[in-house]
């Protein structure tokens, strides 16, 4: 796992601190997580309900184009033009956007690595696939920021909130209603944590 700069767990539990920390270098781990986070603080407070958790990011990398993921070759005779795979991690997201463009009767997928596209503009097409958005990191980062702030919380702390900005996250959960002085608290924790330490 990557070294993160900051990685504080609090708990008025000792045992329960090693515990989470362990519970969250796994899920870190195992939802690939780590290159993307630099700092992170986690507080329990069993006596509350209550579960915060603050994030800074790393720098996530900028948005994938087709250009980045595979090369093009238009055939004006054949009407058509030939994708050739050249990152397969991003081949969902690829042919979700193909289908939206071409429709799926334009489309087709002879083999894995090549996918082919029935145009009648296929050189004005491919200029426009060359600069075409695929995949947003940051977008797929959120939906597993989410997750994992959901596998590491205790169970049946289904009451939750959560911030999503530039390179911050804030989650907070409970087993019940959520107080606005526990957002502020989170909030403040972010706060030491864009400091650059533990508060």
């Amino acid at each position: 796992m990557d070294s993160l700069e900051v990685f504080d767990v609090e708990s008025a539990i000792a045992s329960e601190q090693e515990f989470y920390r362990k519970i969250i270098e796994d899920n870190l781990s195992n939802l690939k997580l780590a290159p993307a986070i630099g700092r992170i603080k986690v507080v329990l407070r069993p006596e509350d309900s209550l579960f915060q958790m603050a994030i800074i990011l790393r720098d996530v990398g900028t948005k994938v184009t087709t250009t980045d993921i595979a090369d093009m070759e238009a055939k004006p005779v054949a009407g058509e033009i030939i994708i050739s795979i050249k990152k397969e991690q991003y081949i969902p997201e690829l042919l979700g956007k193909l289908w939206e463009r071409y429709g799926k009767a334009n489309i087709s997928q002879p083999d894995r690595w090549t996918v082919t596209i029935s145009t009648d503009k296929p050189d004005q097409e491919a200029a426009f696939l060359k600069d075409m958005m695929v995949a947003d990191p940051r977008h797929r980062l959120h939906e597993n920021l989410v997750d994992f702030a959901i596998r590491v919380t205790p169970e049946g702390f289904r009451v939750r909130y959560h911030l999503y900005k530039g390179t911050q996250f804030i989650f907070v959960a409970s087993e019940e209603a959520l107080k606005r002085e526990w957002i502020k608290e989170t909030e403040a924790m972010l706060e030491e944590l864009m400091k650059g330490g533990k508060k």
